[in-house]
């Protein structure tokens, strides 16, 4: 063991009796010590037997220690079925992260509904618990509860999960009102080339954080203030529009954000900071206007809407391997372009009739797709922010179009390095041409072969991979899907109920 393991398995002690809400004097009754006796095992200055730690495992409802090392995961797909039966879009990754972020504004409980149960969401739970946030799953469901404590511990805040996930750069916003100074650790998450995070801090500057990088860290020096003209953001991005957002949330004056993202997470935010009393006028457009809350504490329940990026990766499966299923609860206003050029190629879905998500706000139907012949588009497919074609759903189109007869070109302008992810398709038997670091020539139709693969470091290849792997005959082997847990929740099980095979296992 390393010379500190008393300090570490200390410190993990500490954070789960925090989340727990217990004193250091209440576990010490549950053990039969005292309190003098667990301040020593939280300051590691005490040898503890390994009877002991399951003790105070079983105490704290929590395994404290595992054997050996976590195995990869991987997935062994047997392909060529065809899928058939009805599947319902899960609530959204992206809006999740946010609406978790967001809670740090609220000194009340906040109960989240019919969350995802995934790797991005289990991060932003860790570095929440540490910084002593009590976090539950309510018992037999997908519903997080959330209670901040009196006054955050940021010094103790998991810098490993923090430098997991990009979305601690979403903490800048809510914490800048309640600290003078903080660090938060790098932010990580995919691979994907260089995204800096200057838009976030040349905004949030207007409300008096300045942020200098030292060290493996986030340096902020915050003097809050009513920003004196609107925020025009210099890129439509989602993070940056969430992190004035939440920094505007608190604010007691009006603040006018110029140039916002209007896309489904931004939206599902606002709609929770309305819940919380913040008024919000412009949603879905690019101009808001907030009026903050200096002091915000309710109790508050709100179900974040579903995902439409899960909705394409869906529609992509039902497309590689030629199925028909009906898809539902599809958030249609945020997948009318996809569908547009869809129909361009020639596919054919059925449309239900809207409804209303549990939000009361955003629009649903359910889809059935139909196989048949699809063909090229005429002209190459690119993302728009919103309301154009979506970022995150592109390598889907990289798929699809290797099904379509003719070439396709896909042109990923926003990141430097996934349209490289899409040339794994190749090892599967796609035509898949790098023009350069932004652009894939693709040309079908494809026969699909199994093959092994290792995972592709970002999310979206991944299943991309993935779901190709469905369509080719034979078994393969995707090795290390950890990124993609980050963003789906049991894709496997869920696919494997349409009439797939894939069976999830370890390194022996």
């Amino acid at each position: 063991m390393p010379e500190n393991y008393r300090e570490r398995i200390g410190v993990l002690i500490r954070d789960a009796r925090r989340h727990q809400g217990l004193t250091q004097s209440e576990l010490g009754k549950r053990l039969g010590t005292s309190q003098s006796a667990v301040a020593r095992i939280e300051q590691g200055q005490q040898n503890l037997s390994l009877e002991m730690l399951a003790r105070i495992g079983g105490a704290l409802e929590r395994e404290l220690v595992t054997f050996g090392t976590a195995r990869p995961q991987h997935l062994r797909i047997v392909g060529g079925r065809k899928l058939s039966g009805r599947i319902a879009v899960k609530t959204s990754k992206n809006a999740a992260v946010a609406l978790l972020c967001a809670t740090l504004l609220n000194r009340g409980r906040t109960t989240l509904r019919n969350l995802a149960r995934i790797e991005e969401v289990n991060r932003i739970i860790e570095v929440l618990t540490s910084i002593g946030v009590r976090v539950r799953w309510l018992p037999d469901s997908n519903d997080l509860e959330i209670v901040p404590p009196a006054v955050l511990d940021l010094e103790g805040m998991d810098a490993e999960a923090a430098r997991r996930t990009r979305t601690v750069l979403m903490f800048l916003g809510p914490l800048l009102h309640d600290r003078d100074r903080f660090r938060l650790p790098y932010a990580g998450g995919c691979d994907l080339g260089t995204r800096t995070v200057e838009p976030h801090l040349a905004a949030l500057r207007a409300f008096g954080l300045d942020v200098v990088a030292t060290h493996g860290f986030y340096e902020a020096v915050s003097t809050p203030h009513q920003p004196d003209r609107p925020i025009i953001l210099t890129e439509r991005g989602d993070t940056v529009t969430e992190n004035v957002l939440l920094a505007a949330a608190r604010n007691p004056g009006t603040t006018v954000i110029r140039n916002a993202s209007p896309n489904y997470m931004v939206q599902d935010l606002c709609f929770f900071l309305q819940e919380l009393g913040v008024g919000i006028e412009g949603i879905g457009t690019t101009t808001l206007r907030v009026t903050g809350v200096a002091d915000i504490d309710v109790d508050v329940e709100y179900s974040p809407s579903e995902d439409p990026i899960e909705a394409m990766s869906l529609l992509a499966a039902a497309v590689v391997t030629e199925s028909v299923i009906t898809i539902e609860r599809v958030p249609i206003e945020f997948m009318e372009i996809e569908l547009a050029t869809l129909e361009g190629m020639g596919m054919r879905c059925e449309v239900s009739p809207e409804y209303p998500s549990v939000n009361g706000r955003t629009r649903l139907v359910d889809l059935t797709t139909h196989p048949g012949p699809l063909h090229a588009p005429i002209d190459k497919i690119h993302p728009m922010p919103f309301p154009g074609l979506n970022i995150d759903n592109l390598p889907f189109f990289a798929l699809i179009a290797a099904m379509a007869t003719g070439q396709t070109l896909i042109h990923d302008w926003v990141y430097d390095n996934r349209a490289i992810y899409l040339t794994e398709l190749t090892k599967v038997g796609a035509s898949v041409q790098l023009m350069d670091p932004h652009r894939v020539l693709v040309e079908g139709p494809t026969k699909w072969r199994a093959a092994e693969v290792m995972c592709p470091p970002a999310l979206r290849p991944g299943v991309v991979v993935l779901l190709a792997m469905l369509a080719a005959p034979g078994v393969s082997v995707l090795r290390n899907v950890y990124v993609i847990n980050r963003g789906y929740e049991d894709l496997a099980d869920r696919l494997n109920a349409l009439g797939a095979t894939i069976e999830v296992f370890g390194d022996s």
